[in-house]
């Protein structure tokens, strides 16, 4: 996606291989090394703006040449909420040459008045300045799908451009930035979806660290760039590398003063890519992938494992049941994607055996595969906890307390499955009879644990510091024996803060919303006759 007008942001080196960019010039491509032996790879084009002619503001650079054999048009002329002025052009010379054909958008942090424009306008709440940041991002998203509306195309897939650029600058110079631009990013993932698109990501990793922070997201796909090439064979080490966000990466990108050159990876044949799960920030519990976080609950009667979906509002939908056969089980707990293919998982202990197994999810409502063996001598822990990346490696991690004598472990994910190590992380945590993994309580970045002490009912905040361990804590509430059951489903309100749900000894179901200051708001009931639960996570 060269935009000649911002070559330099792409911290690319302009090297000499004029034996090579002789034959791209030639050619029209530029297939860099002998494709794998596995797969024959396809070599195509993006275009956009640049290939408009100078008199609507373009750079009268050439179209691809007629021996493509695929396609991706940019949507817009380099920037959010503007359009590329040749698309119907493009998009009709493409249709014309029966390419097979991609879209792509551009990401961009928005401008105070884009800010006050869009940050109303959309799916999360506009209370905190964190949803409406989102809702920028998904506005972003429903322009590009009316620029694919208004000429008529509907690709199977739409590419969401994140990189440096000079004008409308992505702000990066701290971690809370970073976390900004995530929630753009996000926003715009979110409005694809609703839009009946799939997506996927478009950068390369030092571009993709200044923005996000290095955001891990295995189950989003990668179109990675390998800008002007420096060896032969970058574009293809593209294919091969771990990419920038720890997706898969099915294409490749190059390119030099004339065209964009692409190319596919692996098997992949430029054919039609799923929707990806939810990437929800914070969130361990959207477990059905439509971007609110959800309930989970154990029939006491039956052992059937129900859904309550999230509404995005503070409130829950009707249960649907997703599962049977969970009555054995004496820990149950919402982790977040241990397994590290994008959707959301949830772990069982096993008393019989002490076994700790993992329920892969679809990210759709469902299960994906067979459940698989994570652990092994798991019965002297009284509390299994998820609360989210603890640690700061971007994988998320599980917390057990012993309970003969009230030490607390850190077990850090390795985001394929199982456990990289395991260590002490505090003592004295069995003067509380609830532990709950929340996730980024107090909306720092970092994720955090919520206690609620026997002897006088209060509940504490235990901050994490990001790095395994933890910040002092703090009271945020008392009077919280009354409740049988207390839980986090992480933001249930649709404003990006972590919430809290709790059931009294009467069976009623209450959200206590967090704001963003770090109070609480006025309590909702949100249920009824929940004692028939035995678990609730």
């Amino acid at each position: 996606m060269r935009d000649p007008a911002r070559t330099n942001l792409r911290r690319v080196r302009r090297i000499l291989l004029a034996p090579l960019a002789a034959v791209a010039l030639l050619a029209g491509l530029l297939p860099a090394v002998a494709p794998p032996a596995q797969a024959e790879p396809l070599f195509g084009h993006d275009i956009s703006w640049p290939q408009c002619p100078s008199s609507v503001g373009g750079f009268d650079l050439p179209m691809p040449p007629d021996s493509t054999q695929f396609v991706i048009a940019g949507l817009t002329k380099g920037l959010p909420f503007t359009e590329n002025p040749c698309l119907a052009s493009q998009v009709d010379w493409v249709q014309t040459r029966n390419k097979p054909a991609h879209a792509y958008t551009m990401a961009a942090f928005p401008t105070s008045a884009q800010l006050s424009t869009y940050g109303s306008q959309g799916p999360w709440s506009t209370s905190t300045r964190a949803g409406q940041l989102s809702n920028v991002g998904y506005a972003e998203a429903t322009y590009a799908a009316g620029s694919l509306d208004r000429v008529g195309w509907t690709p199977p897939v739409v590419w969401i451009d994140v990189e440096p650029r000079p004008a409308q600058p992505w702000p990066t110079g701290n971690a809370a930035q970073q976390r900004e631009n995530r929630y753009v990013i996000e926003g715009l993932m979110r409005g694809l979806r609703d839009n009946g698109y799939a997506y996927g990501l478009y950068s390369f990793t030092s571009g993709w660290q200044e923005i996000t922070g290095g955001w891990r997201l295995p189950g989003v796909p990668v179109w990675a760039t390998a800008g002007q090439l420096d060896y032969p064979n970058e574009a293809l080490d593209r294919c091969t590398q771990p990419s920038f966000s720890g997706g898969h990466v099915y294409l490749s990108q190059w390119y030099d003063d004339t065209r964009d050159y692409d190319r596919t990876c692996g098997t992949y044949a430029f054919s039609n890519l799923p929707i990806p799960a939810s990437t929800l920030s914070n969130s361990t519990a959207d477990f059905n992938g439509d971007w609110n976080n959800d309930v989970l609950a154990r029939w006491t009667a039956t052992g059937t494992l129900h859904l309550y979906a999230g509404q995005g509002n503070g409130r829950i939908a009707s249960h649907v049941q997703i599962g049977s056969g969970w009555g054995p089980f004496n820990a149950l707990e919402t982790v977040g994607d241990f397994s590290g293919d994008g959707a959301l998982d949830v772990l069982a202990r096993d008393p019989a055996t002490g076994y700790l197994w993992m329920y892969r999810s679809t990210g759709k409502g469902g299960w994906s595969s067979s459940r698989i063996r994570v652990g092994t001598g798991w019965n002297p822990f009284n509390s299994i906890i998820g609360p989210g990346d603890f640690d700061g490696d971007q994988r998320v991690d599980v917390l057990a307390r012993k309970a003969s004598t009230g030490e607390l472990f850190l077990y850090a994910g390795n985001g394929t499955n199982g456990f990289k190590s395991v260590r002490r992380v505090g003592t004295g945590w069995n003067s509380f009879s609830t532990l709950v993994g929340a996730g980024d309580v107090n909306s720092d970045g970092r994720a955090d644990v919520l206690a609620r002490e026997s002897s006088t009912g209060y509940l504490w905040l235990y901050p994490g510091n990001g790095s395994g361990g933890w910040l002092p804590r703090l009271r945020i509430g008392s009077g919280w024996n009354g409740f049988t059951a207390i839980m986090s489903p992480g933001d249930l309100t649709g404003d990006r803060v972590v919430d809290v749900v709790a059931r009294d000894r009467n069976g009623d179901l209450w959200l206590y919303a967090r704001t963003a200051s770090g109070g609480w708001r006025s309590r909702v009931l949100i249920g009824a006759g929940w004692n028939g639960i035995n678990a609730i996570f």
